[in-house]
């Protein structure tokens, strides 16, 4: 594996962040940086989407609009958008899209502020996993989030924060991020209750 040292670097060697992983069930499953072609499968993966997996996902819309507008306007020096590609049937198929958003919003430090962790826009990032419906529970999450955690540290971020935060009443996914050494800073209202956690590389 090759070290890059910084994001510049990611971005121009795509071939590095490209890999096939095997899950569970032993299916290969390539993941690789959004193209802008690829607004239609990305629709189809946003559309098939069931409400419950739609409503603890926070970044933006899930419909063919937003997959147009998203690989139209690609910026992977702002936010790197990886997807989990299956052919298992013989056709392309989405079935996990992540982001990693290098620097972090104002509010974001402001509110980590308050819990007394000091985030750096220059050195931080922030994290957002989706996985289609009926692949949760087959490890395919976890392959690929292993692999977008690498990619931040192989470009030299320093803490991986949540995208968002994590919802209270999703306890599968506090579990799912505990998992990978995730902490929590603290919680906030919106919505409800939710925790923001982190990753400290």
């Amino acid at each position: 594996m090759n070290t890059l040292t910084t994001v510049e670097d990611i971005i121009q060697s795509p071939s590095t962040i490209t890999s096939t992983l095997s899950i569970r069930n032993g299916e290969e499953v390539l993941f690789r940086p959004l193209a802008k072609d690829d607004a239609r499968l990305l629709g189809e993966y946003f559309l098939n989407l069931s409400f419950a997996t739609r409503d603890l996902f926070g970044p933006h819309a899930f419909n063919q609009e937003t997959a147009d507008r998203l690989c139209e306007e690609l910026n992977p020096l702002e936010t790197l958008r990886m997807i989990g590609v299956s052919e298992l049937e013989g056709q392309p198929r989405f079935i996990g899209y992540f982001l990693l958003k290098f620097g972090i919003p104002v509010g974001t430090i402001e509110r980590y502020q308050g819990f007394g962790i000091e985030l750096d826009d220059a050195k931080d990032c922030l994290i957002a996993p989706s996985v289609a419906d009926d692949y949760q529970n087959k490890g395919l999450g976890s392959v690929l989030f292993r692999e977008l955690i690498d990619i931040a540290r192989r470009g030299g971020r320093r803490y991986v924060v949540l995208m968002g935060g994590v919802r209270g009443v999703n306890e599968r996914g506090i579990h799912f991020y505990q998992k990978f050494g995730f902490v929590t800073a603290g919680e906030f209202e919106n919505r409800g209750n939710n925790f923001d956690m982190y990753l400290k590389l």
